[in-house]
């Protein structure tokens, strides 16, 4: 798992070589998503809960992938420009993160009576259905919705490379 103090010189690195100094990096809480970029605050994060489950290579890519936006522009988004550009740099992924997500700290369990689970970090805002049973709404699919609490110790252990 990456070392999140790592992690902090490898994005400096990053920056330093290829923005000015006006960009800064950080680490966020987001539970969903790996990197931002911020383009008003010129602040790349990561969060720091998926870097401690993130291989070293993994979360390098996360820092390329975002350097790639700071430098392709706010209106390249995930077009062909921030391709070429993240391709330059090095990064090989794709344009959105589909690896694990910090769902032991979602709030909100949801099972579909064939007992697949997901998980939602904001309450549930509609009946939604299951979309390993049906590709399209199904009421006979509906989660069933719990709260769970996710205790401080939860959190803490969360961040902490395993």
């Amino acid at each position: 798992m990456a070392d999140l103090n790592r992690v902090r010189v490898w994005a400096d690195a990053l920056i330093r070589m290829h923005l000015d100094a006006s960009w800064s990096f950080g680490f966020d809480n987001a539970k969903l998503r790996a990197g931002q970029c911020d383009f008003r605050k010129k602040r790349i994060t990561v969060s720091r809960y998926l870097a401690a489950r993130f291989e070293d290579d993994e979360i390098h890519q996360v820092l390329l992938h975002e350097v790639a936006h700071a430098l392709a522009g706010h209106r390249a988004a995930h077009g062909p420009t921030w391709r070429r550009t993240a391709r330059e740099l090095g990064y090989v992924g794709g344009a959105t993160h589909h690896g694990e997500t910090a769902h032991e700290l979602a709030p909100w369990v949801g099972t579909c009576p064939s007992g697949h689970v997901t998980y939602r970090h904001r309450r549930p805002s509609r009946p939604t259905s299951c979309a390993k049973c049906s590709k399209t709404y199904d009421p006979r699919f509906e989660f069933a919705w719990l709260r769970r609490e996710i205790t401080p110790a939860a959190r803490l252990a969360a961040r902490t490379p395993r």
